[in-house]
């Protein structure tokens, strides 16, 4: 609640032949408060009430979180309530939303002054400008967050996002000229030949022996188990099991702006912590090429059971940024079109679910439900939708055999 005041000031003259005032006014706990004033005369004590009006005034204008621009409220909105609830790296993408999608916008805007139209029209340039639909719908969500702050402390009384529609996903895409495909059709994979093709540049070696890349069957470790890159990254050799044939997710690796604080200073660095979601802790089984795989990093480097297995040349925790970089060099190499670190968790998950041709032409898969758990996935939904790409292949040989001659002879056709 905002101080206010009550009343312009009373001036009464007293028993003892002084002049006196008082202004009533509201406190920011809602109690009613008062300030007296005396003087000699009527007219000093009137300035004096004058004065303190003035003062108050300001005050409450200078306070008053609605005078002041969005990007400057917004930040201190972010320090206050998002730092201590919210993880290092995800702080750091609503402080870029602020400075790249908000603030260039509406960021000088007084904040009473923004209208739903100003909002509309911050989302309509976004989607013009061709940013990604997660992008725009997370800049949509900081804002409609920060709004109905805004309104639950009754720093404002009209919440502007309550005129801003949704983002609807169809019409997105519509007013960016693209098709809505989808998800499985929007899923990277690695075909089979790629796959050799990633493996062979992958153990490249120099004339003398030496690795090409370093640490590069850590891809490959990735494209057996379908780990994320932060669970990759934050795999101590301790966690690794190799005569049971396991090994357990237990941590996440990120890099994070450097702060002091909430206040951001130059360069990036690790962070280490908890996982993505609960059922994100897992036992993961190993295959004979994982097991080769781990073998392989830690005759390239070991720093001992408690040093993670992907490491720099000094036993720390790689960058993930480092990580990144060193995969595309990887694919450029191998002459494979470019695509994203998840891709190889999508390969593992598709593989698994679609099935691979065993020796005896058999196809052998698991269900969702069991890649999911190998995933740390919560449902088998989010496996099957985000994770799988749809096998034409499989379909294409239902329909053929329901066209065949035989087709027709099972169904009865003259």
């Amino acid at each position: 609640m905002q101080k206010r005041l009550l009343t312009n000031g009373n001036i009464f003259k007293r028993t003892d032949n002084r002049w006196g005032g008082v202004v009533w006014y509201m406190n920011e706990v809602g109690e009613r408060k008062r300030k007296s004033f005396s003087g000699t005369t009527k007219a000093e004590v009137n300035k004096k009430i004058t004065k303190y009006i003035s003062k108050f005034n300001k005050e409450i204008s200078e306070n008053n979180e609605s005078n002041k621009r969005l990007k400057d409220s917004m930040y201190k909105y972010l320090k206050v309530f998002k730092y201590p609830s919210v993880e290092r790296v995800s702080y750091d993408r609503l402080e870029q939303l602020l400075n790249n999608q908000i603030a260039p916008y509406i960021g000088e805007k007084i904040i009473s002054n923004i209208t739903a139209v100003d909002i509309k029209t911050l989302i309509n340039t976004l989607t013009e400008k061709g940013y990604a639909l997660s992008t725009v719908k997370k800049t949509y969500n900081l804002l409609n967050e920060y709004f109905r702050y805004l309104e639950q402390e009754e720093i404002l009384f009209k919440n502007p996002m309550r005129s801003v529609g949704v983002i609807k996903k169809a019409n997105f895409y519509a007013n960016q000229g693209k098709e809505v495909l989808p998800a499985s059709e929007t899923i990277t994979i690695f075909t089979p030949e790629e796959i050799e093709k990633f493996k062979k540049e992958c153990f490249k070696t120099w004339g003398t022996g030496k690795p090409f890349y370093q640490q590069s069957a850590a891809y490959i470790l990735m494209l057996n188990t379908g780990l994320r890159t932060a669970e990759m990254l934050g795999l101590h050799n301790s966690d690794i099991d190799l005569e049971n044939k396991v090994m357990r997710i237990q941590r996440g690796v990120k890099e994070v702006g450097k702060r002091v604080g909430t206040e951001k200073q130059p360069g990036r660095e690790i962070a280490v912590g908890k996982l993505k979601t609960a059922s994100s802790r897992r036992i993961v089984p190993l295959n004979s090429a994982a097991i080769e795989m781990i073998k392989k990093l830690r005759e390239e480097f070991y720093f001992g059971e408690d040093s993670p297995l992907v490491c720099d040349e000094n036993g720390n925790y790689t960058k993930p940024s480092n990580f990144r970089k060193r995969f595309y060099r990887i694919l450029q190499g191998a002459k494979i079109e470019k695509k994203g670190l998840h891709s190889l968790r999508h390969t593992f998950a598709t593989n698994l679910v679609n099935g691979i041709r065993q020796p005896d032409g058999t196809i052998k898969s698991l269900t969702p439900r069991q890649v999911a758990d190998l995933l740390g996935h919560s449902t088998s939904d989010i496996t099957e939708m985000y994770y799988v790409k749809r096998n034409d292949d499989l379909l294409n040989g239902i329909c053929l055999l329901y066209t065949s001659d035989a087709a027709d002879d099972l169904i009865g056709v003259d």
